[in-house]
């Protein structure tokens, strides 16, 4: 990932530079990257044009640290929902489940990925090596101490448990009217417990 054009090294330059990444998460998420400009990022942030560039050398740039900003709030909610569980099967519905609900109330999420994979290949590989590593290290721990099946790769283990929550999570919606949001997201995790299941 490129550096930023300038570090903020006061409250009101982080927050600035803030302002501008939420602004662009937003555009990103619903415009796409190619229908958002710089104009109206600085805009929807409040903020007059040049200042964008005092943070960042390009539109590209600011998607690419908008890519690590939605990582990163992805892995924190999954985390989140896994804390206190007795053991990885449960830790893994919880993350799951916790997922799912966040990513059912932003979908934008997923327009700002698969945007990624065109527009910033490196910030697309960048967000799954980013889940995946911390992942594979907590399923190998799993794996060690006999909670879950072993014999799995574990990084290919961690890589199969993101697809299910990626492509499930960006179709979430449509079994609404099918078996329903809430028995899907049953079956999945039932789905994911026996996979694991030792």
């Amino acid at each position: 990932m490129v550096d930023p054009v300038a570090t903020p090294a006061t409250d009101r330059g982080k927050a600035t530079r803030q302002a501008l990444l939420d602004a662009a998460e937003s555009l990103f998420g619903t415009v796409g990257y190619d229908n958002a400009s710089v104009s109206e990022i600085t805009r929807t942030a409040g903020v007059a044009q040049g200042t964008f560039y005092v943070y960042f050398a390009d539109k590209r740039q600011a998607f690419s640290e908008v890519v690590a900003q939605v990582n990163r709030t992805l892995r924190r909610v999954a985390t989140e929902g896994a804390a206190g569980a007795p053991n990885r099967i449960a830790a893994e519905a919880g993350g799951f489940r916790a997922y799912f609900d966040y990513v059912d109330d932003h979908p934008e999420v997923y327009r700002i990925i698969r945007d990624a994979e065109f527009s910033a290949p490196e910030a697309a590989l960048a967000h799954y090596e980013a889940w995946a590593g911390p992942y594979a290290h907590v399923l190998a721990g799993a794996q060690a101490a006999g909670e879950i099946v072993d014999g799995i790769d574990p990084d290919l283990l961690a890589h199969l448990l993101m697809g299910v929550g990626e492509f499930f999570g960006q179709r979430l919606d449509r079994w609404d009217d099918t078996i329903g949001r809430d028995e899907a997201i049953r079956q999945v995790l039932l789905f994911v417990e026996r996979g694991l299941a030792a």
